[in-house]
């Protein structure tokens, strides 16, 4: 059975190491693929830099070649990117114009990071990004982490997502994840604010990003 704790709708997945996460991300992918298929929309789907792109581009092509999908209609945007203009190839601005209608974009998909300080995409600890709710992408100038010109996704865009996963590994996310998981911060992380309105919020770890974690979870074994 799955660990469902904190919001109704949360899961908390802990994989051996990341050799064993990956391969689950994929397949959850292709899940979600499925489901926007089946309910006649493109599917939709929003990622992070770091890690996320080592263990999409390991796991992802033979998941999506064991499976016979093609991936050419979906729709894959950044949540967050250095700073270009809004009509540059590169910008994730662009990609929302397949939202029509919609005031917020509603991602079928995103899968995120957590930095050491909590920070996700490029909403940083106590940073006014924070408090943004009308811009949908939103530029940043002052970054801690280089560059410091870059632009994310809002809050208001990643809590409209139908789903969220988010992704953590190594033993330096430990500290950070208790906070997030299992704290009650009065000015909370910006991964702690991340809450789906309507739709799921996933957590992926390995071994070493959970172990400080006492909530209950759901361990994975070798696939």
């Amino acid at each position: 059975m799955a660990a469902t704790t904190g919001p109704a709708s949360r899961r908390v997945s802990v994989f051996p190491s990341p050799q064993e996460l990956g391969p689950a991300l994929a397949q959850l992918v292709l899940e979600r693929a499925a489901a926007a298929g089946g309910g006649g929309r493109r599917f939709s789907v929003g990622l992070s830099g770091g890690s996320l792109v080592e263990i999409l581009a390991r796991d992802l092509p033979p998941a999506v070649a064991s499976a016979a999908v093609s991936p050419a209609g979906w729709l894959l945007a950044f949540c967050d990117e250095r700073l270009v203009p809004p009509e540059h190839p590169d910008s994730t601005a662009g990609a929302y114009k397949v939202f029509p209608g919609e005031d917020i974009p509603v991602f079928d998909l995103l899968v995120l990071g957590v930095g050491p300080d909590g920070h996700t995409g490029s909403l940083f600890p106590g940073h006014p990004l924070l408090q943004e709710k009308e811009k949908i992408v939103a530029a940043i100038t002052d970054s801690p982490k280089p560059p410091p010109e870059r632009i994310t996704l809002t809050l208001p865009v990643l809590n409209a997502a139908r789903m969220v996963v988010f992704v953590a590994t190594g033993e330096s996310k430990a500290a950070v994840l208790k906070r997030i998981l299992e704290g009650d911060e009065e000015n909370p992380l910006p991964a702690a604010r991340v809450q789906p309105r309507s739709g799921q919020l996933r957590w992926f770890l390995d071994e070493s990003a959970a172990k400080e974690l006492t909530i209950p979870v759901e361990k994975h074994s070798v696939l």
